[in-house]
């Protein structure tokens, strides 16, 4: 058994929400299917796995938001794990790719065959093709094959010889990415960490979560199979619950209050690179998700502060005299945070 607990998430808000008002306190949209599927789900990853309670919010999150997600942490805390365990929890197709320096694009995206008999090529699609894609140390291919990715992470098709191939419903990209190995490894384009909904830092285990996986694997627990964990959500489940989503209740003032946020990062003396509209896009979105996981159909500034890092720290980029002084991407945003008057 593994397990993680990433500190990140249990943050509290910088700054006091003020209180919602009364008409907003009892949720008009029922996700009593929704909170009975997220039971389900951590009831089956419990199974498994100890923990990870706040990683797998954010990675439902994501998956009701249709956005990506890349894992970063060190190796042994469970970060393959827990994307495979999630993704056994739906029934959809699975797929998994371990990205190698000698990757090619066709390897990824797939390619096209000559057939004799017919005197035509017939394409055969990669393994890019399925509902869920595992994507294990995606920093160790190049640039190419980096860049096969972004027509598909965007767009949700691929172009071959001509011909669009568009991806199935839902599609999402689980990516996971080592911080501290740099030998045989590339950093990834700005375009393509744009294209991840989130950037998640996975820590180390808390001491509790440590003895209880060292009392299963004494127990004989730590060889239990991933084939005991079962499927809980179809994709015309996830697509029912992402229509739920997309109906969430935003005020016209928490829009301004995340066009405010985004465009801060534009305007702080200590980014050289501020985010772009499509993080704007992404905290929307991921809020809305955040709240109906929650079991309210609208979204408070309390969502929005929270996913704020992980939505903006891998869509900013420091400014070398910044960098020398020590401060990271989570202070910024945290800084940017606390300088924006949260809506009324």
């Amino acid at each position: 058994m593994e397990s993680n607990s990433t500190s990140e998430f249990s943050s509290e808000p910088t700054q006091p929400t003020p209180p919602v008002a009364e008409s907003f306190t009892a949720a008009r949209t029922d996700f009593s299917r929704l909170t009975t599927a997220v039971a389900a789900i951590r009831q089956e990853m419990g199974k498994v796995i100890v923990g990870q309670h706040d990683l797998l919010e954010m990675l439902l999150t994501a998956i009701l938001a249709d956005g990506h997600v890349l894992l970063e942490g060190v190796p042994g805390v469970a970060k393959t794990l827990t994307a495979k365990l999630l993704a056994r929890t739906l029934d959809v197709p699975f797929s998994r790719l371990q990205f190698t320096p000698d990757l090619m694009p066709s390897d990824v995206l797939g390619t096209s065959v000559f057939r004799p008999n017919t005197a035509d090529f017939e394409f055969r699609p990669g393994p890019i093709f399925a509902s869920v894609v595992l994507i294990d140390e995606i920093n160790r291919a190049p640039a190419k094959t980096q860049s096969a990715l972004f027509e598909v992470m965007e767009e949700r098709h691929i172009t071959q010889d001509g011909t669009t191939y568009p991806m199935q419903e839902p599609f999402v990209v689980l990516a996971t990415q080592n911080p501290v190995e740099q030998e045989g490894t590339y950093r990834l384009p700005e375009a393509q960490l744009d294209r991840f909904l989130f950037k998640l830092n996975v820590g180390y285990p808390t001491l509790e979560d440590e003895i209880a996986i060292l009392q299963g694997h004494h127990a004989g627990f730590g060889g239990t199979p991933l084939e005991v964990v079962q499927q809980v959500l179809s994709a015309e489940d996830i697509a029912a619950l992402r229509r739920q989503v997309r109906q969430q209740r935003v005020e016209p003032k928490l829009l301004e209050y995340i066009a405010r946020l985004v465009g801060q990062t534009r305007a702080h003396k200590g980014l050289y690179l501020g985010a772009s509209p499509r993080a704007s896009l992404a905290l929307l979105n991921g809020a809305k998700a955040l709240a109906a996981l929650r079991g309210r159909d609208f979204v408070t500034p309390d969502d929005v502060q929270f996913l704020a890092p992980a939505v903006l720290r891998h869509r900013i980029l420091l400014t070398p005299e910044r960098e020398m002084e020590g401060l990271t991407a989570d202070e910024i945003v945290k800084q940017i945070v606390q300088q924006i008057e949260v809506p009324r």
